[in-house]
């Protein structure tokens, strides 16, 4: 599989990175069977997963980009464990996006919260952040899921693990019943399961564990 089918803003933002073909779980994302639909990621850290879910959810979130990139409501929500993993992710996605100029609002804990909320009134079409700090957002009534076509949950087993999950279940009640939920995750225990089958639905699973680039 190459990269043909993708959009060519996307298709030269790769290239321009050295990009040839995409990785087992970046063809596993963007196959026909999964176009659309919610998912079950089982992949590795450096099997290229985040640009795998920035390629997942770019039909929707290009079909929703009407003359200006700037949006009145963030369209995709990226949830991850860490800060350190937090800021990663925004980077990739943020030189995937740039030929569409697409913003991107991060929100994490120990950064300055008063600056997060100033970029979130700027119109990003994707925010990426940590549970805790995309939660206080939420509650103080300055992060607006209610226009979100996708979520993604990254390394969600160890989001779990570290104890988030009333600040996920939290996150996830406060977004549209129609957004695709895209869930990535090295393991499946029990918790993820249950995870799933609350806020998927009919989600494909795709285990790449053991395949990197």
């Amino acid at each position: 599989m190459s990269f043909e089918n993708l959009p060519p803003i996307l298709g030269e933002a790769l290239a321009e990175r050295g990009y040839a073909a995409p990785t087992p779980v970046q063809a596993a994302v963007i196959a026909p069977n999964a176009v659309g639909r919610d998912l079950i990621v089982s992949a590795q850290t450096g099997s290229g997963k985040t640009v795998a879910f920035g390629l997942a959810l770019a039909a929707e979130l290009l079909g929703e980009i009407r003359g200006t990139p700037l949006m009145e409501k963030p369209l995709a929500l990226v949830i991850a464990p860490t800060r350190e993993l937090a800021l990663q992710v925004s980077r990739e996605l943020g030189w995937l996006y740039a030929k569409a100029g697409l913003r991107i609002a991060t929100c994490v804990g120990g950064m300055d919260a008063i600056k997060e909320r100033r970029a979130l009134r700027a119109g990003p079409a994707i925010v990426v952040g940590t549970p805790g700090r995309l939660r206080d957002h939420l509650e103080r009534g300055a992060l607006d899921l209610s226009g979100l076509v996708g979520v993604v949950l990254d390394e969600a087993d160890e989001m779990l693990d570290m104890g988030f999950r009333d600040d996920l279940e939290e996150i996830l009640d406060a977004t549209p019943d129609q957004r695709r939920t895209l869930l990535f995750s090295a393991t499946m225990p029990r918790p993820i399961v249950a995870l799933a089958q609350r806020y998927q639905t009919d989600a494909l699973r795709l285990s790449l564990v053991g395949e990197d680039r």
